[in-house]
């Protein structure tokens, strides 16, 4: 039997699959973190706006006061609406990626297998033959011994 190379290429191949996918999957958890900060600032800015409006109104401000401050509010839910587009996205993703990662690792654990199994047949086969060798050697010693 021959030791088959293409064994540890493929298991190396699926190796380095499963280690690209784990690197996206700790980049795609990086951005859904990143957006749920974003999310969670501009939801405490615009809750900071609203006091203020309550307490503004309660003195007397100008109109063109009030109306920038309600336009600004309303661009604060704007974004807030992106960043919860943008994180449904980013949870997609991640969930695909997960399920990618659990079949890359089922992959590579399969190559695995083939490898270890190639090897483990090599060695048996180099055994065997080693032992073999050590039999004929054996019934050498013998019958020359028997000769004498």
């Amino acid at each position: 039997m021959i030791e088959r190379n293409c064994w540890t290429v493929l298991a190396q191949r699926a190796q380095d699959e499963t280690t690209l996918i784990q690197t996206e999957l700790a980049q795609n958890l990086t951005r859904l973190d990143s957006l749920n900060a974003s999310k969670s600032r501009l939801q405490n800015l615009y809750e900071e706006y609203r006091k203020q409006e309550n307490n503004l109104n309660s003195s007397l401000q100008g109109m063109r006061e009030v109306m920038n401050q309600r336009q600004f509010m309303t661009q604060l839910l704007t974004l807030m609406q992106r960043v919860d587009v943008d994180i449904a996205i980013a949870e997609r993703q991640l969930a695909d990626t997960r399920r990618r990662l659990l079949e890359s690792e089922q992959e590579r654990l399969k190559m695995q297998s083939l490898a270890d199994q190639n090897a483990q047949a090599i060695l048996n086969l180099a055994e065997k033959r080693d032992q073999r060798r050590m039999d004929e050697l054996g019934v050498m010693q013998f019958n020359l011994r028997d000769d004498r």
